[in-house]
């Protein structure tokens, strides 16, 4: 049976070890897991698939089931605890990033002072783990953050006040890669908005406005196309770095289809990747539950800024946690361009998971005494 032969692991462990050490030899092209799947992606540290396995296999008793095989469920989180593992082991890891929708709280809502990974996020901070909320919430004033963000924001001040926590860096970038605040003490808000031009990488200074404004015409028409051909009661909504659709506001406001959100999301994606700014500008056609957006840049850009911002953090000390890996217009899929990652399927597996975190890195100090 395929469950027996799970743990027997050690030849996959060192096919995504010796993919970390072509990749830092600049080779990585011709690795044997290359070979074997040419559409592999970074690896930022190796895996320990085989301890990963028997510590899942320990909690979720894969190889005690008689009929029912390992589930995407199963490998997902034995490849969650896979990463965790190789962080611990060899970390110590300086930033722990997450995306805030069915990550952090539920779908719409916001972090509230009751929330359960409150005071894991705090942990980390004590630890000295700078902490980022990577989000496709574009804001340009703070006080709309500290409306999704407030239970954090006030438990990070009260920390401060009772000398809990010192300096702590709580970044906030918005619009995947468009806006950043960062935790200040002394805002009326807790938050301060930092200038583009301070934190923007190289890169991103070459995108040109005429071009990021053309892309955002493109995109325009294209969700305009797909609310005609598919009869949505929409509306369009038009910022300085995206635009979306959303559902018309009103009695009797209904929420879009799986299918219908996944269709726009593929054929404005398309019509973009075809035209000419398109082919100039970075950009993330995503599906946020009830809502389609396309802002300029991703979540890689994102990650990278915080990382730049933070003192030019490296991506194997750095951890995404976020619940959109999978379906058409996954934006957290991006983020595996600038660092490892979690792929976590709503917030109390974000709280699970981070406690897992917190196990293993506690087993590594123990084993190193």
């Amino acid at each position: 049976m395929t469950i027996v032969r799970i743990p027997q692991t050690a030849h996959n462990v060192r096919l995504t070890q010796g993919k970390v050490v072509q990749q830092k030899r600049g080779t990585h092209g011709r690795s044997k897991l290359k070979l074997l799947v040419p559409t592999v992606g970074v690896f930022f540290t190796p895996l320990r698939l085989e301890e990963a396995f028997n510590f899942q296999d320990d909690r979720r008793k894969i190889s005690s089931r008689r009929f029912v095989p390992p589930s995407f469920n199963d490998i997902r989180l034995i490849l969650n605890s896979a990463q965790l593992m190789s962080l611990a082991r060899n970390g110590p890891v300086q930033l722990m990033t997450f995306d805030g929708d069915v990550t952090l709280y539920d779908d719409g809502e916001s972090l509230s002072d009751e929330n359960p990974v409150i005071p894991k996020i705090l942990r980390l901070l004590r630890q000295g783990i700078h902490v980022g909320i990577v989000t496709a919430a574009g804001y340009t004033d703070a006080s709309r953050y500290y409306e999704r963000l407030h239970g954090l924001l006030d438990a990070v001040t009260n920390a401060v006040t009772d000398k809990e926590i010192e300096d702590p860096r709580v970044i906030i970038i918005g619009g995947e890669s468009n806006y950043l605040f960062e935790f200040d003490y002394h805002a009326e808000t807790f938050l301060k908005y930092i200038p583009r031009k301070t934190w923007m990488l190289d890169e991103m200074r070459t995108w040109q406005e005429d071009n990021i404004q053309s892309l955002l015409d493109v995109a325009k028409g294209a969700l305009k196309e797909c609310i005609d051909n598919m009869q949505l009661s929409a509306e369009i909504v038009r910022k300085d770095r995206a635009v979306g659709i959303i559902p018309v506001t009103g009695p009797g406001k209904q929420r879009f289809t799986r299918e219908q959100l996944e269709e726009t999301v593929l054929v404005t994606q398309q019509i973009l990747e075809l035209s000419d700014p398109g082919k100039k500008v970075p950009f993330c056609a995503f599906n946020g539950g009830n809502d389609v957006f396309v802002d300029i840049g991703d979540k890689s850009w994102g990650v990278l800024s915080c990382q730049r911002y933070l003192g030019g953090i490296e991506g194997s000390k750095t951890l995404h946690i976020g619940d959109q890996f999978l379906s058409a217009g996954a934006n957290d899929f991006k983020a595996r361009l600038a660092c490892t990652t979690a792929w976590i399927a709503n917030p109390a597996e974000t709280v699970a998971l981070l406690d897992e975190f917190h196990y293993h890195s506690q087993s590594q100090r123990e084993d190193s005494r």
